[in-house]
């Protein structure tokens, strides 16, 4: 089985694969400060609650947008799994050509979400990242990965107005029903939800414009721990999928097995 593990900046989500199906998911708050042990007990746990034993992992996938913290669970997957994980990056075939001006930049999550959103939707496509930051992936018809935006997430924007203004309170992110706000959580549930929705779908349309001068047909996937709060307000998103990254991990994992044994 299959422990695919992706690594954010704010949450760190796993799924253990038997072949394609995806038979349980966790997911856990990042914390850099966690020893190998702690995450290695966090792990093992995490599986035998769910019914599995370490002895049933019998390869590990990570992707992950902390650097640091790569190491520590490589050897974690040693100690614990006594496995090497394979770290998507660098070096890695995803089987996805790379169009940015500089590969090592694009975030491997990045890479895997337009690997699964490719091998299940065809393209061009555009897939729309709802985690601490919201980013925008666009992915050509032939497959290739050509960039994308980067824009400021919900909670990152949501608290920077509960510390920046003295009289904003924190709230709670949640479809406030109307536009015009009457009181302040309204307003700022307002401004933050439809807010963003509004972003998303502007910058769709520019990308798919781009991507699909024709207008032959561009499709979009939002994906992401904050999608759910805007699939009812996004004119663009078509498909929700909720284990993506996950799936592009799996699918990552077989095709560099299948390298391995002589495929392609």
């Amino acid at each position: 089985m299959l422990l695919a593990v992706d690594v954010g900046n704010t949450f760190m989500v796993l799924g253990i694969f038997e072949g394609e199906r995806l038979r349980a998911e966790w997911t856990v708050h990042t914390d850099p400060s966690k020893t190998l042990d702690e995450y290695g007990l966090l792990f093992t746990s995490l599986l035998e609650r769910a019914g599995f034993s370490s002895r049933t992992v019998t390869a590990v996938a990570i992707s992950s947008s902390v650097p640091p913290l790569i190491p520590k669970l490589e050897w974690m997957c040693h100690k614990y799994f006594h496995l090497k994980p394979l770290v998507i990056g660098p070096g890695v075939r995803t089987g996805m050509m790379i169009r940015y001006d500089n590969p090592r930049e694009v975030g491997a999550d990045r890479i895997a979400g337009a690997v699964a959103a490719f091998e299940q939707y065809g393209g061009p496509l555009i897939v729309v990242d709802f985690g601490t930051a919201i980013i925008l992936d666009a992915i050509s018809a032939r497959g290739e990965y050509l960039g994308g935006v980067i824009a400021p997430g919900i909670d990152v924007s949501a608290d920077a107005l509960f510390q920046f203004a003295a009289k904003l309170p924190r709230i709670e992110l949640v479809n406030p029903g109307s536009a015009l706000g009457r009181n302040t959580v309204h307003a700022m549930q307002s401004g933050i939800i439809f807010g963003f929705a509004g972003l998303v779908d502007e910058l769709v349309e520019r990308m798919a414009a781009e991507l699909d001068p024709e207008g032959q047909g561009c499709k979009v996937i939002a994906t992401g721990e904050q999608a759910e709060l805007l699939l009812g307000e996004c004119k663009t998103i078509q498909h929700f999928d909720p284990h993506l990254t996950l799936t592009g991990l799996r699918i990552i994992h077989d095709r560099h097995q299948a390298h391995g044994r002589g495929g392609r």
